[in-house]
């Protein structure tokens, strides 16, 4: 459930928006009713709750306050960036004998596959986003076997607290492990190893249904967020550098190369590409990833507004246990190191089209324009070692908050890290844009893309054209394909002005 001071945000938005006209010279009056038009789901959500939910994921991070390779893995994508519709995305994978399939979120700030298992305690079993949720049951599998705290695979997750085994239980006990949000809330469970089932694109650019055995978290208890139903998936997909990521296991089998690429598409239809494979398109540029990290850390070195680079001391940007640039497709919005936060909002509102009025909306810079947004505000670029540039358009840092007639509100959703010095580029930011994570060379690429075009992938053959294939099907029968899941989430708002100052009325 979203929280209902959400109805007060769009209030405060519609206010916001008054004043402003209100306040011009020689303002027509506002009419008897104002018809308010905004990307809003079927239940609406604030963004302090998607900072919120944001926060928890970094708890459990602690980021806030090999052989031949047979062909290219294929994901399909789905979920949007939009963070008042869906504001993550997410994949599906197929688990178990016979084969189930299960939505899982797609995260790069973790390590871990786990799906809810069955029994489960606070496990939801309906979700928001028009998904069929199912449970894992590893006893109803052929190919099932939990992972005993003897293995070796168990061992090592140990040494990165992925794994829980107590020292009194015998080396037969099941590996368990605990994952803890920020705020309390989580998800616990025991490792499984079974089959996974997935498309491989060979060098002849045919389609190949692979498999392979892999081992992965098998959820029984969760709590908090994780229990609501609004956004809930069958679990999380991490796509991190550790032992018992799915990318490790997979090209330690041989399966796959250690590169994995995204292309997610930021329109509210969303979607997109994930291979486990290197996308190589003209305009990729790379930098280094900072080695020995546990999550994406890149080295951020300046930020410019129009050309400009901010006056923000390096230093601040420098990796360490407290500092640091991560990437995480885990984040809906961006988190800005505190100390480089009012120096980044204020170049964007000094460098707004003077046509646009400036204002301040809960503590959110805000702005309104009836221009085009590329035409209203600043491109800002972010620049990494060895000089490669990140192209960071208007629509990477804002969200449209409301429209009235031709006027649209628009804030600054790279929200400040309170007290904190970690950057966080998430979904806001990659969205639109090709990322390519090459863990064998240590390094990571990026380019601006139209994400619902074809790509071109490397195979173990060499390069291959791929098209995108991250839509449902429409044309098969299955009930848990079809039009995006998400598709009829967008209803029209209706205010009149009088409802202002009084109920928040939709349909």
């Amino acid at each position: 459930m979203r929280p209902p001071e959400f109805a007060v945000a769009v209030v405060g938005a519609a206010l916001a928006l008054a004043a402003v006209f209100a306040g011009a010279a020689g303002a027509a009056p506002l009419p008897a009713s104002l018809r308010l038009e905004r990307a809003l789901p079927h239940k609406v959500v604030a963004v302090e709750h998607l900072k919120e939910r944001d926060r928890a994921r970094h708890g459990r991070r602690g980021l806030l306050g090999g052989g031949g390779v047979a062909g290219v893995v294929d994901f399909p994508v789905d979920g949007s960036a939009n963070p008042f519709m869906v504001g993550l995305y997410f994949t599906r994978v197929k688990l178990g004998s016979p084969p189930k399939e299960y939505f899982v979120q797609i995260d790069t700030g973790s390590d871990i596959l786990w799906v809810a298992c069955n029994p489960c305690t606070g496990c939801p079993s309906s979700s928001g986003l028009n998904i069929q949720l199912e449970f894992f049951n590893p006893d109803t599998s052929s190919t099932s076997s939990r992972l005993p705290c003897s293995d070796d695979r168990c061992t090592a997750a140990l040494q990165t607290g992925e794994a829980v085994c107590q020292t009194s239980d015998s080396p037969s006990s099941p590996c368990g492990y605990t994952f803890t949000y920020g705020d309390g809330s989580g998800t616990s469970g025991y490792y499984v190893s079974d089959t996974m089932y997935f498309d491989t694109v060979m060098g002849n650019e045919q389609t190949a249904n692979s498999s392979a055995s892999i081992v992965f978290g098998c959820s029984n208890s969760q709590s908090g967020d994780l229990t609501k139903t609004d956004r809930a998936v069958d679990g999380i997909f991490g796509f991190g550098q550790h032992q018992l990521s799915v990318v490790s296991q997979l090209n330690s089998l041989g399966v796959s190369p250690k590169v994995f690429s995204h292309c997610l598409k930021g329109s509210d239809n969303g979607g997109g590409i994930l291979v486990l494979g290197e996308i190589v398109e003209p305009g990729l540029v790379y930098t280094p990833l900072v080695p020995s990290q546990p999550h994406y850390n890149l080295n951020l070195e300046s930020i410019a507004v129009n050309g400009q680079k901010l006056p923000i001391d390096s230093s601040l940007f420098t990796t360490s246990n407290t500092q640091g640039t991560i990437v995480d497709s885990g984040t809906t919005l961006a988190y800005l190191a505190d100390g480089a936060y009012d120096p980044f909002v204020n170049a964007i509102t000094a460098a707004v089209s003077p046509s646009v009025h400036s204002l301040v909306s809960k503590g959110n810079q805000c702005f309104v324009t009836s221009s085009s947004v590329d035409l209203s505000f600043p491109t800002v670029t972010l620049y990494f070692m060895g000089g490669v540039a990140m192209t960071v358009k208007p629509e990477n840092y804002l969200l449209q908050q409301a429209s009235i007639d031709s006027n649209v509100l628009w804030c600054i959703g790279w929200q400040r890290n309170q007290g904190q010095e970690i950057t966080i580029l998430g979904d806001l930011v990659l969205k639109d844009k090709i990322f390519v994570y090459d863990l064998a060379n240590m390094r990571m690429g990026w380019t601006d893309y139209d994400c619902s075009t074809s790509v071109n992938v490397t195979t173990s053959s060499g390069k291959n054209q791929y098209v995108n294939t991250g839509q449902f099907d429409v044309n098969e029968g299955s009930p848990r394909r079809g039009s995006p899941p998400y598709s009829g989430l967008i209803p029209t708002v209706v205010v009149a002005v009088a409802l202002i100052f009084g109920a928040f009325s939709r349909r």
